[in-house]
């Protein structure tokens, strides 16, 4: 669940305000530690700055953090975009601008329309007129910050064939390089067959399963996936041994990535569970908690 206080809108101002992003060269070093889990910033840092928006891919950027999560649909004319719900109610002003377009579903708009919508001023008005940005904009964003991607696949039957477009883009956007698929990208998604389908079509490719399958069928999602990244309320040490045992279909041991833990007790916890990373809306939080 999407967390904000006020300590969270000052931090923002802080990273974000007047151009004070910090360069790569001035990031703070995390202490370097071998059972620290990798930090994912969810949605961006989506704690400091208004989720899938470039504004929190830089937020991370500025707390010095690789990896960030993000969530992928498809517009009505095909133009892959970032935003987590189905419908643009909750984080943009759709209801204002086109207020005859109930539901106001992602798949109803153009991108061109979606580039009308304000999708910053709800979590704050230093955000006015952010944007909802397309999958390129993404890409480019994070090319630039030199950061690393968990791309979920939303709602995969909602949009049949929307894995191929994914790896489309990513291929136009020079992100299925060796460089990127080895150590920079990873796609994952609730729905099995999504995964499958992005394992069959680059086998190559790191994916990921979100979910907590029982610990009996954990081999069968073995074939096709090398992590499974559950929900941090149904996981224990016993649970994140059992996937380890595993190894994936690349020949590595399967990884543990939980989500959304934005509290330094639960990541301290989570840590000794023995997750490979942590996913969360604070990853300065976790980190300074982890390392």
């Amino acid at each position: 669940m999407f967390v904000r206080t006020a300590t969270a809108s000052t931090t923002a101002a802080a990273l974000l305000g007047a151009g004070a992003l910090l360069l790569p060269a001035d990031r703070p070093e995390a202490p370097e530690r071998q059972d620290a889990p990798v930090v994912v910033a969810h949605r961006g840092a989506s704690g400091y700055a208004p989720e899938n928006t470039l504004a929190a891919v830089d937020a991370a950027d500025a707390l010095g953090i690789d990896w960030v999560e993000n969530d992928v649909h498809r517009t009505r004319d095909g133009v892959l975009v970032v935003l987590h719900d189905n419908d643009l109610k909750r984080t943009t002003d759709v209801e204002e601008v086109f207020p005859d377009r109930a539901p106001w579903a992602v798949k109803d708009f153009t991108a061109a329309e979606l580039a009308k919508l304000d999708a910053g001023s709800w979590f704050g008005t230093q955000f006015t007129g952010a944007r909802v940005p397309t999958l390129t904009q993404f890409l480019h964003r994070m090319e630039r910050n030199r950061q690393k991607l968990l791309l979920e696949i939303k709602s995969p039957a909602t949009y049949p064939g929307i894995e191929r477009d994914i790896i489309q883009v990513l291929g136009r956007s020079g992100w299925l390089d060796r460089s990127h698929v080895r150590s920079r990208l990873v796609i994952q998604s609730f729905g099995a067959d999504s995964v499958k389908k992005v394992h069959s079509l680059r086998p190559d490719i790191t994916t990921g399963f979100l979910g907590t399958p029982a610990v009996a069928d954990l081999p069968a999602y073995a074939a096709f996936t090398d992590q499974i990244n559950p929900s941090y309320a149904t996981i224990g040490a016993d649970y994140a041994a059992a996937v380890q045992r595993l190894k994936g279909p690349h020949g590595k041991r399967l990884r543990v990535n939980t989500w959304t833990v934005n509290k330094a007790a639960d990541a301290v916890k989570a840590r000794d569970y023995g997750v490979d990373g942590i996913i969360t809306n604070f990853p300065d939080v976790v980190r300074d908690a982890t390392s």
